[in-house]
């Protein structure tokens, strides 16, 4: 089982670093600084991912009778902002490269600081609850996981655009449906280990309560994206979307159980199924390509 979970843990973070090369193979020049260039744009995509989420969280969390552990996982999840996965379906569902790409790279950076301040800021609030007041996240550990797992292949992928633009377009997509496929590979094992502990949680109103924090970010993200229809498209589904990666590494970092790590998983997957009605809207409506 030990190997299992290694080779597990292998796969999510070769499919992390590869979905991130595939992003630095197709990024054009400037659009990493896009949203830092814009003031505007970063403060209002601030708001709806680093605020409003975390907040609607923690709201639900203190008012409503959950499992500690639950509560935590949904607090870790709503603070760990924009993993690269959510990019290919941003794309896809009409963003605009240069906003979302520049998104990405801008929360990167500024989630080094704006992860453990979540978490500081939300056990001051929430102080007499018990959801968040033991946790605690090192600013430098953030650093390392965010160097690591997006800055360093995506530097890779924008020197490889640099010496030979072609081949590196026409290899990004390639990169990518093998970066999907790894993570699909990786996500099998763990959904037959921990499928009793998501049936669990299935049952005891967990899933209701992660939608309701999924749907906060799909309506913050679309209000708060601006007026280029494209770039509510993006914030939308990035606001949705939240690092497992980021989460798990507070968890570990705090010490927690194994029914953590499922509720961790449940919220990745309402998130991703949550975001299908908010996709097909969006094409009837004809906001994003046929």
């Amino acid at each position: 089982m030990d190997l299992l979970h290694e080779l597990v843990a292998l796969a999510l973070h070769a499919s992390l670093l590869l979905l991130a090369l595939s992003i630095g193979l197709d990024i054009a020049r400037g659009d990493g600084l896009y949203v830092l260039r814009r003031p505007r744009l970063l403060l209002r995509a601030l708001l709806a991912l680093v605020v409003v989420v975390p907040l609607v969280a923690a709201l639900l969390v203190a008012l409503l009778p959950l499992k500690e552990s639950v509560e935590i996982a949904i607090v870790l999840m709503a603070v760990s902002p924009l993993p690269p996965v959510a990019l290919p379906r941003e794309i896809r569902s009409g963003g605009r490269k240069p906003y979302a790409y520049g998104l990405l790279v801008a929360i990167g950076v500024l989630s080094i600081v704006t992860v453990p301040a979540a978490v500081a800021i939300l056990a001051w609030l929430f102080n007499a609850h018990a959801v968040v007041a033991p946790l605690a996240v090192s600013p430098l550990a953030v650093a390392q996981l965010v160097f690591v797992s997006l800055f360093v292949p995506l530097g890779l992928g924008l020197g490889l655009r640099a010496l030979a633009p072609g081949p590196a377009a026409h290899a990004a997509p390639v990169v990518s449906k093998v970066a999907v496929g790894l993570l699909a590979l990786a996500c099998l094992p763990v959904l037959v280990t921990a499928a009793p502990e998501l049936a669990r949680l299935v049952g005891d109103g967990t899933v209701l309560v992660i939608l309701a924090v999924v749907l906060a970010g799909l309506v913050a993200g679309h209000l708060l994206g601006g007026p280029e229809p494209h770039d509510r498209v993006a914030l939308a589904l990035s606001s949705a979307t939240r690092h497992p990666g980021i989460a798990m590494l507070v968890a570990s970092a705090n010490s927690m159980g194994s029914e953590v790590r499922a509720t961790v998983l449940l919220f990745v997957i309402v998130g991703l199924l949550a975001a299908v009605p908010y996709q097909l809207w969006l094409r009837r409506h004809a906001l994003v390509p046929q």
